[in-house]
């Protein structure tokens, strides 16, 4: 985990991305999300609501892993949990060789800051501030102000496609790419973990396949792990492993035999 931390404060560049390749190959007998009989359950009136029954679930470094299931079934549940937002009923997690249910609230919040990068179906930005603006946001949480952040949001919105909308608001752009302001937003921390819950449930197709495309290069050239959560088959197909969860049960977890690759449109 050392090895690990040393190499995520390099920068992003081609002879650091062998190293976070070496290191990820040494350290690939530790998964980097470990879920053991994960059980979660919430209490209604008279009776007891099962919303996890007892997942097991490993994801190694660098993957790019859909959960899929109907509404429901427990991914989004299953997600909170491995974002650090709530915790199980019972069972282990362990993120990045840390266990998670060991640690306090003020603990959780520095890990979701510091290992997590989260993109929601609703973009969640702030309507009356620029790109720029909401894409440094996170970095204030994290004790990084002033021309380091800025430098970093410009480099992060550049990445996504955004380098001439950095001062629009979101009501002056489209919603693909109000999706691609909040994926520079996740990345910009730099996460181990990007997790997408829904991400392209408002866009069209064009869109869609244009934030796959996103979240493919970030997977490809910068190593993140990416965990996208979705009910569309098609959007899955983008990953390369779909894990499909029913009544709060892993029912198959299996490689995407032919994974589409994405290529961003004009």
């Amino acid at each position: 985990m050392e090895i690990r931390e040393r190499v995520r404060q390099l920068p992003i560049s081609p002879s650091n991305l062998r190293g976070m390749a070496i290191a990820s190959q040494s350290d690939s007998h530790f998964p980097l999300i470990h879920c053991h009989r994960l059980f979660k359950s919430y209490p209604m009136t008279g009776i007891e609501v099962h919303a996890l029954r007892g997942i097991d679930l490993d994801i190694n470094e660098g993957e790019m892993v859909a959960i899929m299931g109907a509404s429901g079934s427990g991914k989004s549940t299953l997600m909170n949990i491995i974002g650090c937002m709530d915790k199980q009923t019972s069972g282990e997690y362990y993120l990045d060789d840390a266990d998670i249910s060991k640690q306090e609230e003020n603990e959780l919040a520095a890990t979701r800051n510091r290992k997590m990068g989260f993109v929601f179906q609703r973009y969640n930005l702030l309507a009356r501030s620029t790109a720029l603006y909401n894409v440094e946001l996170p970095m204030f949480y994290a004790s990084i102000s002033g021309a380091e952040a800025e430098q970093r949001a410009r480099e992060a919105l550049e990445d996504v496609g955004l380098k001439d909308f950095m001062h629009h608001w979101p009501n002056q752009m489209s919603g693909g790419q109000q999706q691609r302001v909040s994926i520079a937003r996740a990345m910009v921390n730099r996460p181990l973990v990007l997790l997408a819950d829904e991400p392209t449930g408002a866009l069209d197709t064009v869109s869609t396949k244009d934030i796959m495309a996103i979240f493919q290069k970030m997977h490809q050239e910068q190593g993140t792990t990416v965990m996208v959560i979705t009910h569309e088959p098609s959007v899955a197909d983008y990953c390369q492993r779909k894990v499909v969860i029913r009544d709060g049960q892993i029912v198959s977890d299996d490689k995407v035999a032919n994974q589409i690759i994405a290529r961003k449109s004009a």
